[in-house]
């Protein structure tokens, strides 16, 4: 017996929404939450990525806004956690912030990352 195939138009449904290939990127904001002292949480979300990095790279961006807004020169960043759901990326991100450059090698210099981004059209804070 053969299977009973139902043509379904996925984009009717609610929340089904697919992203459009090559579509420009939509920076849809950024949620900061101060921790703990130098401890910051970033949320971001955008459309039109193209897989995690440019929602990590949105994420860097904010943080090295913050970190910049906040008059420190550094930011390290300690974690990331990422989602895609119906063509919406978002990061989860945690940096700390300092204004000397802190100990570790997933260190950012805010100035120089931020001019990046401004430079690239990504938004920082």
């Amino acid at each position: 017996m053969r299977p009973l195939l139902i043509p379904v138009a996925l984009a009717a449904l609610p929340g089904c929404e697919a992203a459009v290939p090559g579509a420009a990127p939509a920076y849809l904001g950024v949620e900061t939450n101060l921790l703990d002292g130098d401890l910051v949480n970033f949320h971001v979300a955008m459309t039109g990525a193209t897989g995690p990095e440019d929602v990590i790279r949105y994420a860097r961006c904010a943080a090295a806004g913050y970190a910049q807004i906040r008059g420190y020169g550094f930011a390290r960043h300690v974690r990331t956690v990422t989602d895609e759901r119906s063509g919406v990326w978002s990061a989860d991100a945690v940096y700390t912030i300092s204004p000397a450059l802190p100990r570790g090698t997933r260190t950012i210099d805010a100035e120089v990352v931020a001019a990046d981004c401004r430079q690239s059209g990504i938004p920082v804070v």
